[in-house]
């Protein structure tokens, strides 16, 4: 396994880059990702009115729940394999296969026609999402210089909601009558998926592998090479204008794989409270918004009168709340830091959530003040809920960061996230809005939870290179 000792300047070389044309590709390239993960939870989300109708699949509330359920599951599944093979194969070739079973699976989920052949497409659909997670927060975070690193990986989670909007303002017109049959439109919704993933293939061929994993993997000459391309690219071919390197060289083993027990030495032992922290983050925030936003229709249908093919405009504009929120505050996880950020919008998104939950229980709200309120809500949450993928990457060693991202993605989509929107789309099934309302304080309160054990042992990552938050492995 070991190959030798280096020393290597790549890390260092990478953080000082200023910002540039380059890194908005990587930015381009890779965040599409979030945009197809917002466009898929959407779509289930807008077309759960439409699939419920004799003239298409004929579901009930619980299988709609249910499906969405299974898309879950499949991402942890996609999130574990795909992440190892992150790991172990490199970050480019991973992006590229995970996209390929996206795009395939959700161009197949369009020739659905029942809930078990439904249920199964959504669930592979959701592997290559899950797959994507691990390999583009990864690649993102190591090609991305430190001083800008929480920005802008806020800004790329936060297409998530681009995603969205383009998903729930597509499906007004597919699912009106007046433009296509009920049985065709829903089908044709599935397929902006596969046609935008066909165009993001093309984008990715311009992304090189991630030159921090090149060098530890044998492949440090490779890695030097990808250093010295960018940095011709980023400085128009003056490299020499470049700020001068600061610190020491890292020293490192070179290693073909990361064995499973050191995996598991590293994040059941040796960081173990950094473990704790990533699961109450994720947990948190994919309870949060796994049980709301894909049952948002369902609630907006039931609950307001809302027709089964209109409330594409009103996720629209849910999307938009949360797209702006990482965008307008983002820069603050860098500037003001992790710890009180990440505390701030986790502990106010739970509170605001309890408090507009009580209005819904009341009757206060309308189907427009509902969609305001959880504009309001989510403009805080999907900052929270980003940094929560922010911080399990950048708190593991490089050689298990994508393996990491995926565990901490699974269980906490497992725990937080795959049973969320099946009991909420029980709890909707029984017409109480008490209950309903028991469903929203439970995401309030893990929330806040979330929030104190970020102030407990969170990290002060804001500036700081990941070398120096978590050493490699390969350093000892």
């Amino acid at each position: 396994m070991a190959q030798g000792w280096i020393e290597t300047d790549v890390p260092a070389r990478m953080d000082r880059l200023p910002w540039s044309r380059w890194h908005w590709l990587i930015v381009s390239a890779l965040g599409i990702t979030w945009i197809l993960d917002g466009l898929e939870v959407t779509l289930a989300g807008a077309l759960g009115g439409a699939l419920k109708n004799a003239h298409t699949l004929a579901l009930t509330d619980q299988q709609v729940g249910n499906s969405n359920s299974w898309y879950l599951a499949g991402a942890v599944v996609g999130a574990l394999v795909f992440g190892y093979g992150t790991d172990r194969l490199g970050r480019k070739k991973l992006f590229y296969a995970t996209l390929l079973v996206y795009l395939s699976a959700t161009a197949a989920t369009a020739f659905s026609w029942n809930f078990a052949s439904y249920a199964f497409f959504r669930a592979v659909t959701g592997a290559g999402i899950g797959g994507e997670y691990a390999a583009i927060n990864s690649a993102v975070d190591e090609l991305i210089p430190a001083r800008v690193r929480g920005r802008a990986d806020l800004i790329i989670n936060s297409t998530y909601w681009l995603g969205a909007a383009v998903g729930a303002a597509a499906t007004v017109v597919l699912l009106d009558p007046h433009y296509l049959p009920v049985w065709l439109g829903w089908r044709f919704a599935f397929g902006i998926g596969a046609g935008l993933g066909l165009v993001v293939l093309f984008f990715r061929h311009w992304v090189p592998e991630s030159p921090r994993w090149l060098m530890v993997h044998g492949r440090h000459e490779e890695g030097e090479k990808v250093v010295a391309d960018v940095e011709r690219q980023v400085t128009e071919g003056h490299p020499e204008t470049l700020p001068p390197l600061t610190g020491e060289k890292s020293r490192l083993r070179q290693r073909t794989h990361t064995p499973w027990s050191e995996i598991w030495q590293a994040v059941a032992y040796d960081h173990r409270r950094s473990a704790f922290l990533g699961l109450a983050l994720m947990i948190a925030q994919a309870f949060f918004f796994n049980a709301i936003f894909f049952t948002s229709a369902q609630v907006l249908e039931k609950y307001y009168g809302v027709p089964a093919d209109k409330p594409g405009w009103y996720l629209a504009a849910f999307a938009l709340g949360n797209l702006l929120g990482p965008i307008t505050i983002g820069h603050l996880f860098d500037t003001v830091g992790r710890k009180p950020m990440i505390a701030g919008t986790y502990a106010l998104s739970g509170v605001l959530l309890a408090v507009t939950g009580w209005m819904f229980r009341q009757g206060m709200l309308t189907a427009t003040t509902q969609t305001v309120a959880w504009m309001i809500i989510f403009f805080v949450a999907s900052s929270a809920a980003s940094a929560a993928y922010l911080t399990v990457s950048e708190i593991f060693p490089l050689e298990i960061r994508a393996m990491a991202i995926a565990i901490f993605y699974a269980v906490g989509t497992l725990v937080g996230g795959v049973g969320a929107p099946a009991f909420f789309g029980f709890l909707i099934s029984q017409g109480s809005r008490d209950y309903l309302f028991g469903g929203y304080l439970l995401g309030a309160m893990l929330m806040i939870l979330a929030a104190g054990v970020e102030l407990w042992i969170g990290v002060k990552a804001e500036g700081q290179s990941l070398e120096s938050i978590a050493a490699p492995l390969s350093s000892k």
